[in-house]
């Protein structure tokens, strides 16, 4: 058994190593949580769209959101048919 002054404390540093994949895996997410906060400021212009009833503006950051949820439910059904 350990003494009291042998045994790690929280926040001393030591502890259960991150292996390099959870190293790598957290970099890859924040570079890419990056990427997408810079595609979202970037990309806050008003367009013309012409939704099924009717035409407005909209930012595109908007549109190109709306468009990735429809690709990704739709990919889903399908996905889901095709089992």
């Amino acid at each position: 058994m350990a003494s009291p002054a042998q045994t790690p404390k929280a926040g001393d540093g030591v502890g259960p190593r991150r292996s390099r994949r959870e190293v790598m895996r957290t970099g890859a997410l924040v570079v890419l949580a990056v990427l997408a906060t810079l595609f979202a400021v970037l990309n806050v212009d008003k367009v013309k769209v012409n939704w099924i009833f009717g035409t407005d503006e909209a930012p595109l950051i908007i549109v190109i959101v709306v468009s990735l949820l429809v690709g990704v439910i739709f990919t889903h059904f399908a996905e889901r048919r095709r089992r």
